[in-house]
């Protein structure tokens, strides 16, 4: 068990008190009595295109990422980097063509816009099941994974981690969007100096007994040491093929996972959405750039604990109480390696990145149940006053929920030796298909209709909970030869779950194409959006930094190919 040291406890405090007190100073500079429920859940208008993308990214990288990430490197290697550099390319197209139809048609929540395209049946459909997914997949998820990492570096308690966790992150978040957009700024800076000191020192270990100790060494040792652990697309001969299979991670599945988080997720467009289209696209490009850096502080950090493991170190570390390796603790393991007082300051940025996770979560549940449940079906005639102090109460008991399922569930599903990554991607697998199909075609199909919308939904979710659990009634075998299935270790023929996001995406496309033309015979008519071909024009500073982005990403692939 690790512990912080006197010097460790008083970096983690200083940390603690700036990002408090400069919380504090926005929330009083940038306060308004009267402020509208748009401007406390979005922030609006006052979000630079920096805070904007450090927001996003500081978000996004979360226990799941630092936790799970690291996690899935030390098992899979590189490959699992696809989500990082995939989600770069996802922005780019994210901010050319979805943020200018938000923008355009004035949309501020996902609701919002089903409600506006489809109906209001549609909208509240999802709002349910946004508010189920982002509470009982996401919000349980980082508390638990985070909850255990800080109990493996500090050694407090596991549970009152948890609360600890869930206080700091309610205190944050019940300043608002503004408070939580500019606080992310120092939470993600935070998070990128303690991350790169992991990988620093990580890297050192490798090269302690040799004569040369750069970098360079460190890396090329690291390659040397694990070169099964450098590829990024699997054959299928490889055990990790079921979570990363082979190309569909560039031309399948792996699209939908990204296009549906970066693009059609109130939690993450929610910092864009308030912004004016210059500053959003500057954030989310700003974003992009940031995310081609993520696998230096969450992918090597897990390859080098894989190495140090295979050379002896960590092996009763890395075990869970049931003497089973837990992946999930590769990185806490790792920090044990690090100084004094830069010890506190990693504590920190891996304490920043789970409260700035848990904050924007919280804040987008309490924005879809107020403004798209309880303003829409309860109580219309409420006031923006009342809007605001129930968005802070929906703070609370949404944290509340999170605290007690991972409490209940959170060993049974992210424990003994289980990814932690991999358990929210492939839950969160279950509706993203439908969504995303209902998204993309309600852009930029006009015919789309709200029958076919609610097939998308209810219907994507029984198809992924059928191919979930097809293999246990029928022999997938047949699949195999198309490269669809693979045997498990149970000895079954299963789809790997990106393939079967990818099945349950055309599933619904074919639905709704055939529903909408049916309910056009009929008569039905649609709620088009307001589009036209300028909205999808860039600037020439933003078209740049795209290719820049893009020619990064396929050198990267070339290279690890």
């Amino acid at each position: 068990m690790n512990s912080l040291s006197n010097s460790d406890k008083i970096v983690f405090v200083i940390y603690f008190l700036i990002v408090s007190s400069y919380g504090y100073w926005i929330y009083r500079r940038k306060h308004n009595a009267d402020a509208t429920s748009k401007d406390y859940f979005l922030a609006e208008g006052s979000l630079t295109w920096w805070a904007i993308g450090a927001s996003l990214i500081a978000s996004n990288i979360s226990a799941e990422q630092f936790i799970g990430t690291s996690g899935s490197a030390f098992k899979m290697g590189l490959a699992i980097s696809t989500y990082e550099w995939m989600a770069a390319a996802t922005l780019i197209i994210v901010a050319v063509f979805f943020i200018p139809i938000y923008l355009k048609n004035k949309i501020f929540t996902m609701p919002q816009f089903l409600h506006q395209r489809y109906n209001g049946t549609v909208a509240m459909v999802m709002a349910v099941f946004w508010l189920l997914l982002y509470i009982i997949v996401n919000l349980m998820s980082i508390l638990y994974l985070g909850a255990l990492a800080i109990s493996g570096i500090s050694g407090i308690n596991i549970y009152l981690c948890i609360f600890g966790l869930a206080i700091f992150a309610v205190v944050i978040t019940l300043g608002g969007m503004k408070v939580i957009g500019y606080t992310d700024v120092i939470q993600v800076f935070v998070l990128i100096l303690g991350g790169l000191a992991a990988t620093y020192y990580g890297l050192g270990e490798l090269t302690k007994n040799t004569s040369d100790h750069s970098l360079l060494a460190g890396l090329k040792t690291l390659h040397n040491e694990a070169s099964d652990h450098f590829h990024m697309i699997f054959k299928k001969d490889n055990a990790n093929y079921m979570d990363l299979p082979g190309l569909s991670v560039l031309i399948g599945g792996m699209w939908i996972v990204n296009l549906n988080y970066w693009g059609c997720n109130q939690y993450i467009t929610q910092r864009a959405l308030g912004a004016n289209l210059k500053t959003a696209r500057g954030g989310i490009l700003f974003a992009a750039f940031l995310k081609l850096l993520m696998p230096i502080i969450v992918v090597l950090p897990g390859i080098a604990a894989y190495v140090l493991h295979e050379r002896g170190m960590f092996h009763q570390e890395m075990l869970s109480s049931k003497g089973v390796i837990d992946y999930n603790k590769a990185y806490p393991t790792l920090l044990s390696l690090l100084p004094s007082g830069l010890k506190g300051l990693s504590f920190a940025a891996l304490t920043a990145a789970i409260v700035a996770s848990l904050a924007g979560k919280a804040n987008s549940i309490a924005t879809i149940f107020t403004l798209d449940i309880y303003k829409k079906a309860i109580n219309p005639a409420a006031t923006d006053k009342k809007l605001v102090v129930l968005g802070k109460w929906s703070v609370v008991v949404a944290m509340g929920l999170g605290v007690v399922m991972s409490l209940i569930i959170g060993e049974q599903l992210m424990g003994e030796g289980k990814q932690g990554f991999q358990y929210i991607q492939e839950y969160t697998g279950f509706v993203s298909p439908g969504i995303f199909a209902m998204f993309i075609l309600g852009f930029f199909w006009k015919k789309a209709t709200s029958n076919a919308a609610l097939f998308a939904t209810i219907g994507g979710f029984i198809f992924s909970v059928f191919f979930k659990f097809l293999p246990q009634f029928a022999n997938l075998a047949f699949l195999n030869q198309f490269g669809f299935s693979k045997l498990n270790e149970k000895g079954v023929y299963e789809i790997p779950f990106i393939d079967r996001m990818g099945f349950v995406f055309l599933l619904c496309v074919i639905g709704m194409f055939i529903i909408s033309k049916i309910d056009e015979a009929r008569g039905v008519k649609t709620n088009g959006l307001e589009i036209d071909a300028s909205m999808f024009k860039t600037s020439r500073a933003f078209t740049a930094g795209a290719l820049i982005v893009g020619g990064i990403i396929v050198a990267l692939y070339s290279f690890f190919w």
